[in-house]
C-alpha cells in the first residue's frame, strides 16, 4: 500500500489475497482499526501475485528490506544489538562481542538484547574453554604469554604453548556450549577424559573434568522445563497501552536457558496471529540457530510455509506448534507471564521518563514539556578534521535513525562558534524542504558563547517555538586546584546558570544526552582522522592494497608503521629495502 506521494506504508501477504485487500475497502470493513487506518492512508495498492506460498514469504522480506515501510511489525536492525562472533577461518579462533556480522567465514551466535549479560557469557565460556582475543596483529608479535594465560583465560597460542589440535577442541566446545547441546558437550568431554587418562595423559584429564564440572554447575542453576530434552523456542505476545510485547523463551536439552524481549509500537492493531508470523519470519533470518519446535501462542495460516521455510535453512524437520495443554502449553504461559511484566517495567520507566521530562520544564523554566530532544556538539584538534554531530531523543529515549553527522565546510582555523553556527544552520535550513520536525528543546554542548550562537541561528532561519539550553562543565571561579568541576546549564535571558545535581532524574537526563552527543561527535572525528592518516600510505609508490593490509596487521597503525624500522618493514612479506626507504621517507 502507498501514501498519496508514492511512499510505501505498508507490504502484507495473504494465502487469498483478493479477499484480504478488499476486507481494507469495503463498506463496514472488518472492524479492525488497522484497516480503517490503512484504507484513510493509502491512495494506491500494488499486488504480485506469486507462484507459492514461500516464494510469497521470502518476496515481502525482500520488499521489507527495501521499503522498511512504518506501519509493518520489523524487528530493530542486528547491529543495535551484540553477538558473540567466533573468527573460524583463523588458525587460532577468537571469540569476540561485536554489533555489526559480516560475511567472514565466522560463527555468529545471536544477536541479544543485553551487552552486559553477554559479556558475562563470554567471560564464563573463557573461564571453561580458555580462547585467545586479542587482534591478529598483537597474535603476530606476541613473544611471550600475556595475562590472560595467567589467569587461566588463554592457551596462548601465539607462543606455541597449544596445539592446533587441542585448540579446535576448545572452539568445538564453546560452539556446543552456544548452540546450547550442554548434555550432548559433557558427553563428548567424559569421553575425551577417559581416553586421557587411559593413555596416562592425567593432567589433559585433569583439565577436561574441570570442563565438565564448570558446566554441570552451570546447567544445576537451569530450570528444568520439560521432560524430554529437547530444543524449542516459546513465544507469548501481550500488549498493553498501545505497545506490544513478544516474550520468547529458549529451551535447550529440556533446559530454560535464556529469554528475549521484543517491542513494537501497535500503530495498526494487527491480529496477534498476523504479527506474530512476521515475527518468526524476521526473527529466525540470518544465522540465528533454528531449535527443533517452535511453540506460539496464536495459530497462524501460514505455519505450514514457516516450519517448511526453517526446516530447510536448518537442515532437518521443524516445527511449529500451538499447545493447549502439557509441559508446552505451561512454556506459553511462562512466557506471557514474562511478557506481562516486560510491559509492566516498560510503562514504569516510560512513567518515570515522563516525571524526568516535566521535571526539566519546571528546571529549565521552559513553555513547554521537551518531549523532542537535540543535543549538538563539535568535535576537532586546533581546526583540523573538524566535524559537528546532533543526536536526537524521543520522550527521553534516544531516536537513533535521527541522527546526523556533519562534517565542517566554512570554519576556518579552530572556531568553535563558526562550526557551531554552520552546524545549526545546517541542520535547521532543511525544514524549510521538509525534514526530521522540529524539537523541543536543543541543548548545545557549551557555555554562553554558544548558547547565543545557537539563538542566532535561529533566529536568522525565522525558527520559531524551539528553545535552547547551554551545558558546560566548569571550574569554581578562580580555578582554584583541588575543587571539582561543576556542570551548569545556561538559560536564555537568565543571569545565573542552573548547576546541575547528583542523582537527579532530570538532570540525569541532561548529562546522557549531553554523553551520547558527544561520544557521537568523537567516534566521527575519529573516523575522518584514521582514514587521512591511512592515505598517507597511498602516496607511496609500489606500496598496494595487499601489502598496505599486510603493514597494518603487522604493526596495528600507521604511526607504528612510520615509527618502525627497515628490518621491521622488511620483515613484512611483500615489503622490500627499497620499498621500506620510501616508507620512512614519509615521516
Amino acid at each position: 500500500m502507498k501514501d498519496a506521494s508514492g511512499k510505501v506504508i505498508y507490504i502484507g501477504k495473504a494465502r487469498d489475497l483478493r479477499s484480504r485487500v478488499r476486507s481494507y475497502f469495503k463498506g463496514a470493513g472488518d472492524g479492525r482499526y488497522a484497516v480503517r487506518f490503512l484504507a484513510g492512508k493509502a491512495a494506491a495498492v500494488d499486488c504480485i501475485v506469486t507462484s507459492n506460498e514461500k516464494e510469497a514469504l521470502l518476496l515481502e522480506d525482500t520488499l521489507l528490506k527495501q521499503h522498511r515501510p512504518k506501519y509493518n511489525i520489523r524487528l530493530k536492525d542486528s547491529k543495535t544489538y551484540v553477538s558473540i562472533k567466533l573468527t573460524l577461518k583463523e588458525d587460532f579462533p577468537r571469540i569476540l562481542v561485536v554489533r555489526q556480522r559480516k560475511k567472514d567465514g565466522s560463527r555468529y551466535f545471536g544477536p541479544y538484547p543485553s551487552a552486559k549479560a553477554v559479556r558475562g557469557v563470554v567471560k564464563l565460556i573463557r573461564r571453561i574453554f580458555p580462547l585467545c582475543v586479542c587482534s591478529p596483529s598483537v597474535f603476530r608479535n606476541r613473544t611471550r604469554p600475556c595475562l590472560d594465560y595467567q589467569m587461566g583465560l588463554c592457551p596462548a597460542p601465539a607462543t606455541g604453548l597449544i596445539s592446533k589440535e587441542d585448540y579446535a577442541l576448545l572452539v568445538d566446545g564453546a560452539m556446543m556450549f552456544l548452540d546450547g547441546r550442554n548434555l550432548e558437550l559433557i558427553k563428548t568431554l567424559k569421553q575425551r577424559m577417559n581416553e586421557a587418562a587411559m593413555n596416562f595423559e592425567f593432567e589433559k584429564a585433569a583439565k577436561t573434568r574441570d570442563q565438565i564440572s564448570g558446566i554441570e554447575e552451570m546447567l544445576q542453576e537451569q530450570k528444568v522445563v520439560g521432560r524430554r530434552q529437547e530444543d524449542s523456542d516459546a513465544f507469548a505476545l501481550k500488549r498493553a497501552q498501545g505497545t506490544i510485547a513478544i516474550e520468547a523463551l529458549f529451551i535447550r536439552e529440556g533446559r530454560l536457558v535464556g529469554n528475549g524481549e521484543y517491542f513494537f509500537e501497535d500503530l495498526l492493531n494487527l491480529p496477534d496471529d498476523e504479527i506474530v508470523s512476521c515475527f518468526i519470519a524476521e526473527f529466525y533470518r540470518g544465522e540465528r540457530f533454528i531449535p527443533r519446535e517452535i511453540i506460539i501462542g496464536a495459530k497462524t495460516e501460514d505455519a505450514e510455509v514457516l516450519s517448511e521455510w526453517l526446516s530447510e535453512k536448518k537442515g532437518g524437520k521443524v516445527s511449529i506448534t500451538t499447545p493447549v495443554r502439557g509441559d508446552k502449553a505451561g512454556l506459553l504461559r511462562l512466557a506471557a507471564t514474562n511478557a506481562d511484566e516486560a510491559l509492566r517495567k516498560r510503562s514504569e520507566r516510560a512513567s518515570e521518563k515522563a516525571v524526568s521530562l516535566e521535571g526539566l520544564k519546571k528546571r529549565l523554566h521552559l513553555k513547554n514539556t521537551p518531549l523532542t530532544i537535540e543535543a549538538f556538539d563539535i568535535s576537532n584538534i586546533q581546526g583540523e578534521f573538524a566535524v559537528g554531530a546532533m543526536v536526537r531523543f524521543l520522550n527521553g529515549e534516544p531516536d537513533k535513525g535521527s541522527y546526523r553527522l556533519f562534517k565542517i565546510r566554512l570554519a576556518d582555523g579552530p572556531d568553535d562558534y563558526a562550526m557551531m553556527r554552520e552546524v545549526l544552520l545546517r541542520r535547521f535550513s532543511v525544514e524549510k524542504e521538509g525534514g526530521l520536525g522540529l524539537p523541543d528543546l536543543i541543548l548545545i554542548d557549551g557555555g554562553k558563547g554558544q548558547l547565543n550562537i545557537a539563538l542566532s541561528a535561529l533566529n536568522e532561519l525565522k525558527i520559531k517555538g524551539v528553545e535552547a539550553v547551554a551545558l558546560a562543565k566548569e571550574r569554581p571561579e578562580g580555578g582554584m586546584s583541588g575543587h571539582a568541576a561543576s556542570e551548569r546549564v545556561y538559560l536564555l535571558n537568565v543571569k545565573d546558570p542552573v548547576f546541575l545535581r547528583e542523582g537527579f532524574g532530570p538532570d540525569l537526563l541532561l548529562r546522557r544526552i549531553r554523553d551520547e552527543v558527544h561520544r557521537f561527535a568523537i567516534a566521527y572525528h575519529r573516523r575522518l582522522r584514521a582514514k587521512k592518516n591511512a592515505s598517507v600510505l597511498d602516496s607511496v609508490k609500489g606500496l598496494g592494497m595487499r601489502r598496505k593490509k599486510a603493514l597494518l596487521e603487522r604493526f596495528g597503525g600507521v604511526e607504528a608503521i612510520l615509527n618502525a624500522s627497515i628490518g621491521d618493514l622488511t620483515s613484512v612479506s611483500g615489503i622490500t629495502a627499497g620499498l621500506a626507504e620510501k616508507i620512512k621517507g614519509l615521516k
